[in-house]
C-alpha cells in the first residue's frame, strides 16, 4: 500500500495498521529521507518491507514520473496531504489561502487522479482520500480549509461514480477533530475528538468491507445533518 502525506500524525497511523495485517508500505513525503527511522520501526515491528518516496503534493506536474517510479503499483493508496492554516491569516494573505486550498484539493486530487488511471487500466485496487466534514458547509471560522475539503469531497463522490464499474473502489472518510500536530493547541471536545490510531482503523475495517463514505466518529454524520439544513436566514448569524 502506498501513503502519500506519510509524515503525517494519520499517515503513520494508516501505515502501521496496514503493515499490522502483513501489506508491504510505500512511504511517500516531502524529505522522505527523514521517515528512516519510521522504516525501521515498521519493518521490524510488522515484519514488512517499507520503501520510502519523495514526494511533492503541489508539484502536480512531477506526478505522472512519480507514479511510474514506484517500484510496484500499490493495491491501495490513502492520500492523507493537507493543510489547515489559520482562517485569520488566510484572509489577510491571498497566497496562502491558495497553499490551503491547493493543499486540500488541487494536490490531493492530482495524484489520486494519476492513480485512478493505472489502476483502472490494471482493472483493480482501492484509492483512499483523507477529507473534511469541514467540507460539508462553509463556516466563518475555516471556510477557506473546508471550501478545499468541500471540493475534495465532491472530486472523490465523481470519481467513485466513474470508477464504479471498473474494478476499483473509491473510499471518502470524513474526520470530525483529530488529535494531532495540526490541532495541537486547539480547544477540542474530548468526546468529539478522535486519536489517529482510531481513525486508522476505521480506514482499514472500510477498506475490507468496501465502503463508500465514512464519517468519523460517526457522531459527525448526525452533526453535520443538522449543520447542513439549518435554514441560511439563521445559519449567517450563527458563530459556529
Amino acid at each position: 500500500m502506498l501513503i502519500l502525506g506519510a509524515r503525517s500524525d494519520i499517515g503513520k497511523a494508516v501505515a502501521h495498521k496496514f503493515a499490522s495485517l502483513g501489506h508491504p508500505v510505500q512511504l511517500a513525503a516531502r524529505n522522505a529521507s527523514t521517515l528512516e527511522a519510521d522504516k525501521t520501526d515498521m519493518e521490524l515491528r510488522h515484519g514488512v518491507s517499507v520503501t520510502l518516496h519523495e514526494f511533492e503534493a503541489l508539484a502536480t506536474e512531477t506526478h505522472d514520473a512519480f507514479v511510474a517510479a514506484l517500484p510496484q503499483l500499490p493495491e491501495v493508496a490513502v492520500c492523507v496531504v493537507g493543510l489547515m492554516g489559520q482562517q485569520a491569516e488566510n484572509e489577510r494573505d491571498i497566497q496562502a489561502a491558495c497553499r490551503v486550498m491547493r493543499s486540500n484539493y488541487e494536490g490531493p486530487a492530482s495524484i489520486l487522479a494519476v492513480l485512478a488511471n493505472s489502476f483502472e487500466a490494471r482493472g483493480s485496487g482501492t484509492l483512499v482520500g483523507i477529507s473534511s466534514v469541514a467540507g460539508d458547509r462553509g463556516r466563518a471560522t475555516n471556510y477557506v480549509y473546508g471550501s478545499a475539503k468541500a471540493g475534495f469531497t465532491a472530486f472523490l463522490s465523481g470519481l467513485r461514480n466513474r470508477l464504479a464499474k471498473r474494478g476499483v473502489h473509491v473510499l471518502t472518510v470524513l474526520p470530525g477533530f483529530v488529535s494531532t500536530q495540526m490541532t495541537e493547541g486547539m480547544d477540542l471536545p474530548a468526546k468529539l475528538t478522535a486519536e489517529p490510531g482510531e481513525v486508522a482503523d476505521a480506514i482499514a475495517r472500510a477498506v475490507a468491507g468496501r465502503k463508500d463514505v465514512v464519517y468519523f466518529r460517526p457522531i459527525w454524520r448526525l452533526i453535520m445533518l443538522i449543520i447542513r439544513n439549518i435554514p441560511e436566514r439563521v445559519f449567517k448569524r450563527l458563530k459556529i
